[in-house]
């Protein structure tokens, strides 16, 4: 399928943040360091004063990132599962209440305005939240503002949730660790599991690390000091690469309206139902779906260069260097790690196998491409 022009592009395609390179990571893995490059990652400005006390230790314990990208929203109210069951991607209402799932917002053509995290609430009280959904920080205030517009008679109210979200990766060994302070951790991706310190939800992983999104209030973090001494504190950049290798993608305000959910993948890791009935942009999916028509997809790679920022690469187009010309692909999601770029972008299965991928023009960066944990050869 196309990739489409978005209003205030030009040929189609995102325009790119100028310039491409811009210094802060060189350097980083080799003579700064772990604690330096911990140090310009994230600074204390951007952490809940619970994260503040737990130790930078990059071995032997579970890592803990807080993620600031990320927010969480309610809905609450007695229509609210019912309404949101008609505007996403996913089967709300059969959403099982010890698991969380990928969802997806689109526009009546079916292009995506944004991707979620959702999960059902377990409160039984009448005005508690009956259903919670996180998403991008910088989509959250538009996402809720456009949902509204279609709430009418419905009795559901949408709100900013005040949770905090972090990401924690562990070794099997270091996850017993934790469970010894936290208590039994789901295991099983996209279980879910409500304990004293929060809401924990087991991420796709691609490899044998446990990943959680661990969501909790401020009170619940307050009360958790006792998982201090089991946890380092790591960058967010540490969890967004393992999260790009998982191929989890995040729709940004750079990349809203531009992709279908099969271009991201969304259809091959349970955000995308096709038995639950309409939603705005059914009809596209659904057709590109039953007719077999996908033939671009995302994909994973890596680019080793210190001097690029992953955060400034979203949206930007990716070239095949074999074929000059136009663009063949857009990066969907970047992150920077120990000098190096992971990269989830959305391009042609054609070029693909033998490609001679770069970023930003044909004599760009080299994309070296990887597998995902999951086929998304037809």
């Amino acid at each position: 399928m196309d990739r489409g022009a978005k209003p205030g592009h030009n040929g189609g395609r995102i325009a790119r943040p100028a310039p491409l390179r811009v210094g802060g990571m060189a350097g980083s893995a080799g003579e700064r360091g772990y604690h330096q490059h911990f140090d310009d990652a994230i600074t204390p400005a951007d952490m809940h004063a619970f994260y503040s006390s737990i130790p930078v230790r990059a071995e032997g314990c579970a890592q803990c990132a807080p993620l600031p990208d990320l927010t969480v929203f309610s809905a609450a109210g007695a229509d609210a599962l019912s309404f949101l069951h008609g505007q996403f991607t996913q089967d709300v209402t059969g959403l099982p209440s010890d698991a969380a799932r990928l969802a997806g917002y689109c526009t009546a053509k079916g292009r995506l305005l944004a991707t979620m995290v959702m999960w059902r609430g377990t409160d039984a009280a009448d005005d508690a939240p009956q259903f919670y959904g996180m998403v991008r920080q910088d989509l959250s205030q538009p996402l809720l503002k456009r949902l509204s517009m279609f709430v009418l008679r419905a009795k559901v109210k949408l709100a900013p949730a005040p949770l905090q979200v972090a990401g924690v990766q562990a070794t099997p060994e270091q996850a017993a660790a934790l469970e010894a302070v936290a208590g039994a951790l789901p295991r099983a991706t996209w279980q879910r599991a409500d304990l004293p310190s929060g809401t924990w939800i087991v991420a796709p992983s691609a490899d044998d690390r446990l990943r959680w999104w661990w969501i909790a209030s401020d009170a619940q973090l307050e009360q958790s000091a006792a998982l201090v001494p089991a946890l380092g504190l790591a960058p967010a950049a540490s969890w967004q690469a393992a999260e790009l290798a998982a191929g989890i993608p995040w729709i940004a305000a750079a990349t809203q309206d531009v992709f279908i959910p099969q271009t991201v993948n969304l259809d091959l890791i349970q955000g995308v139902s096709f038995t639950k009935g309409c939603y705005p942009g059914q009809e596209v999916v659904a057709r590109s779906h039953y007719r077999g028509t996908v033939k671009r997809r995302m994909a994973f790679g890596t680019v080793a260069d210190a001097t690029l920022q992953g955060p400034a690469l979203t949206g930007v187009d990716v070239f095949d260097a074999a074929q000059p010309g136009e663009a063949i692909g857009r990066v969907v999601q970047a992150a920077s790690d120990q000098g190096v770029v992971s990269v989830l972008f959305e391009t042609t299965l054609a070029a693909l196998p033998d490609g001679d991928l770069r970023l930003a023009s044909v004599d760009g960066p080299r994309i070296a491409t990887a597998p995902l944990p999951y086929s998304i050869n037809p």
